[in-house]
């Protein structure tokens, strides 16, 4: 990847977290879109999962409590496996979030704030 490649890679990746994080979930899905069309291997299948989760978190905010549960469980499924590949975000603490949130789901338990998925940024060393 060229120099100008990973600065645009990087600008786009901080923009598509800072709509996730800020639940812009139909805006965030397209950012991420744009990156998982640049990717391949372990880093797309991260990637395509935390396209699922934002739209699991659009059907929620619509009601669509089934689609929610779906999407967020396929979403953590393509996650889980992968915490170890370094994107430069906290996917260990990202996925324990998903699965409580997953669990509520199902088991159609009252959500709050807490439960709101987020992308927290892993500090460069």
């Amino acid at each position: 990847m060229s120099q100008i490649d990973k600065n645009t890679f990087e600008e786009t990746f901080l923009t598509a977290l800072s709509l996730f994080n800020n639940q812009k979930w139909y805006e965030a899905h397209d950012a991420f879109e744009d990156i998982w069309n640049t990717l391949d291997g372990d880093e797309r299948q991260i990637i395509q999962g935390i396209l699922q989760v934002s739209v699991s978190q659009f059907h929620l905010s619509k009601g669509n409590l089934n689609g929610a549960t779906i999407l967020l469980g396929e979403g953590l499924g393509r996650i889980k496996d992968r915490i170890n590949i370094d994107l430069g975000i906290d996917l260990y603490s990202f996925c324990k979030g998903l699965e409580q949130l997953l669990k509520k789901l199902q088991y159609r338990e009252e959500l709050n704030e807490n439960d709101i998925p987020f992308l927290v940024r892993l500090e460069l060393t």
